[in-house]
This record gives structure tokens, C-alpha cells and sequence, in this order.
């Protein structure tokens, strides 16, 4: 599956990976000379920033959180709306966005490292030829793809050590797959578990800031601003302006995707918080709490999957037990601090939790407005 997901114009070699990475880490690709691709997606951090949303230069900050680039590889779309596909595309657009490296455009940011006879040098010996916005992209995914992930506690025991995992994550799992819904999103069918990247590709609408946002009316504005298809205005709508609640809305104009987002796979999940598209919750328990309650009750576009789910306490640490048991071994320090940070907050701050809706019915949806 892996060198499936290599594409035939880009194919991997040593050398390309290595200037990938000193690319990667190039602080020159920002207009300020401030902020580098690891500056929102930190190795030390699983890839992450561990930040709400991101901070680009001069300090100005996103609409969206940062997603981890470990097995990135496998996503069929990046970016939390799927606005590209390739992992190109991607490395692409935050160079030339104003609140995250600011140049105006690609040549901008090659000018810069174009005068650097190391890169000069390089680019000759990797591609045959000077500098160039193509050949800079395609080094640079080609470091990303080397970002694999997996050696988890639980790949073991898929593979057969029953003694990988405790009784608890065991019992997660089996949650995940049944009364906690998860599967809905995180496999590859209802029925057809998957346990590699927990994720159907898809995009939906999982309640998050529907109450913060009235997205009917950005909804009606933001068609005029994209009826163009002008992906340099949705990147901009995205990341700097309230239409980003619109999700995945923006790059289809469909009713049904607005607020929409993409499954994002949970592997590492522990260690790649705070979570959601928009960074708003802090811990595995207030996801679990997000969902347990059906949240989204002012939500005429909510997934019809979403629904109360009547976890109990013992269950949702479960839950979250399975999760952390998805922690790759070179994360495997990080994680244990990381779940008894959570374990400890998720003791006395539960902002999300509601047991009254987690055991009541489904409540009735409001139809779209017409």
C-alpha cells in the first residue's frame, strides 16, 4: 500500500528526501524568514504545533488546527477540507499564504534559497536544474512520505501478542467498533474494521462551532466569493476569515458539506491534541463528552450518525484507553506524560460533558433553511 501512494512523477530517492528535509526545516520559505514547515508541524511534537490553531509570521494566527504529517501519505485529500490531493499541492499553499509564510507567491519563496549555493548545488545534483517552485514541492513531499507511524502497542497486538494491550484498551476497541460509533467514521466500513488509518476518507458534520459561527449566512457569502474557483481566495477563506467553520462547503458548494470536515486518522492521536479542525478541545475526554452528548442539537446540518451514545465513566476511559494504546514507541514517553496530564485535567475540567443528553433520546433536527 505504501508504494502505491508514491507517485510515478515523484519517486523517492535519498538524496531527494535529504533536501526535502533541509527544505522542510528551512526557515527562508516564510517571507520574514521566521517560520519553516516545522514550525507548525514539529518532529519533537509528533508533527504538531500543540496549539489551537496555528501561528504563521508576524505572529498572526489561523482558523485551524495543525494536523500531524505522520502517515500523510495515505490520505486520499490534505488539509482538514481536502482542498488539494497530493502531498505537492500541500506543501504548496501555506508558502504562499498571508497568515501562515507569507510569501505572494511560489517564485518568491525560490528566489530566496536560490541564492544559496548549497541549494544550488542541490537542486542540480537531485533534478538536473536550478532552483524551481515544482522541484522544491516535489522535495518536500518526498520528506513527508518517509513520515510513517505506526509500532503501536496495538499493531502488536493485531499481530498476535494478546498481552500488548490491558484489559482496558481491550474493551475500548470493542466500544469503538459498537455502542461508541466510532467505526462510523473511523473504518472502512460499519462493518468492516480497519485497523491501519482509521479513517474513511470522507468529510462530515460533527457539531464543532456550529454555535460559535452562523454558517447559514457565511454559507450565502461565501459563494460569492468562490463561485470563481479561485484557490487562492478558498486557501484565504480557510485560514484567515470565520468562513473557515464552512469546511469542506467551500471547495464543493454543496449544502450538505457545510461544516463539514475530514476524518482524520487517529494513530498517535494521544500526542497530536488538542483536537478537532479547530483546536478546541484539550482532551480525549472532551471528545468523548462531544460525542457521548449528540452534540449539535442547533445543528440543521449534523451527520445523521451523530447521536447520544450513553457511555458510561468506566467506558469512556476505555475508550480512551484504546486510543493511547494507538501511541507509536518513539512517542511512547510523550504519550505516558500526555495521558496522565489528561487523565489528571479530565478529573476535574469537563467543559464538554452532559450525562442527561448522553442517556436521553435523540433529539429532533431542524430542517436547512431554505
Amino acid at each position: 500500500m505504501t508504494r502505491e501512494r508514491i507517485p510515478a512523477d515523484n519517486p523517492q530517492t535519498p538524496e531527494k528526501i535529504s533536501l526535502g528535509q533541509k527544505l522542510f526545516f528551512e526557515r527562508r520559505l516564510s517571507a520574514d524568514g521566521t517560520v519553516s514547515c516545522s514550525t507548525c508541524h514539529d518532529p519533537a511534537l509528533a508533527f504538531t504545533d500543540k496549539k489551537p490553531a496555528s501561528i504563521g509570521i508576524k505572529g498572526r494566527v489561523g482558523q485551524r488546527n495543525a494536523p500531524t504529517i505522520l502517515n500523510a501519505l495515505y490520505n486520499k485529500t490534505q488539509f482538514w477540507d481536502g482542498r488539494v490531493n497530493t502531498v505537492e499541492e500541500q506543501a504548496a499553499n501555506p508558502i504562499v499564504n498571508a497568515f501562515e509564510m507569507g510569501h505572494p507567491n511560489l517564485d518568491a519563496a525560490v528566489a530566496q534559497i536560490a541564492r544559496v549555493e548549497e541549494y544550488q548545488q542541490a537542486f542540480q545534483r537531485v533534478f538536473g536544474r536550478p532552483p524551481n517552485g515544482p522541484d522544491l514541492l516535489r522535495a518536500i513531499a518526498s520528506y513527508e512520505r518517509t513520515q510513517l507511524s505506526f509500532d503501536s502497542p496495538f499493531d502488536h497486538f493485531i499481530a498476535g501478542d494478546k498481552n500488548a494491550i490491558d484489559a482496558s484498551a481491550k474493551r475500548g476497541w470493542e466500544l469503538f467498533n459498537t455502542q461508541a460509533r466510532c467505526n462510523k467514521c473511523h473504518a472502512l466500513t460499519d462493518t468492516q474494521r480497519d485497523v491501519m488509518v482509521f479513517t474513511d476518507n470522507d468529510f462530515h458534520n460533527i457539531g464543532i462551532g456550529i454555535i460559535r459561527h452562523n454558517v447559514v449566512a457565511l454559507a450565502r457569502q461565501a459563494e460569492q466569493l468562490i463561485k470563481t474557483g479561485d484557490t487562492a481566495a478558498i486557501d484565504r477563506a480557510a485560514i484567515q476569515s470565520d468562513m473557515s467553520a464552512l469546511g469542506r462547503f467551500l471547495i464543493t458548494k454543496k449544502e450538505k458539506d457545510i461544516a463539514s470536515f475530514k476524518t482524520p486518522d487517529i494513530r498517535n492521536v494521544l500526542v497530536t491534541g488538542p483536537y478537532f479542525h479547530d483546536g478546541s478541545q484539550e482532551t480525549l475526554w472532551d471528545v468523548i463528552d462531544h460525542y457521548n452528548k449528540g452534540d449539535g442539537l442547533q445543528n440543521p446540518y449534523l451527520d445523521e450518525d451523530i447521536q447520544p451514545l450513553a457511555l458510561s465513566e468506566t467506558e469512556i476511559d476505555d475508550l480512551v484507553a484504546f486510543m493511547a494504546s494507538l501511541t507509536s514507541a518513539n512517542y511512547k514517553e510523550q504519550g505516558e506524560a500526555e495521558l496522565a496530564r489528561q487523565r489528571a485535567l479530565s478529573r476535574t475540567t469537563r467543559p464538554q460533558r452532559d450525562t442527561g443528553r448522553a442517556f436521553g433520546p435523540k433529539p429532533s433536527q431542524s430542517a436547512p433553511p431554505k
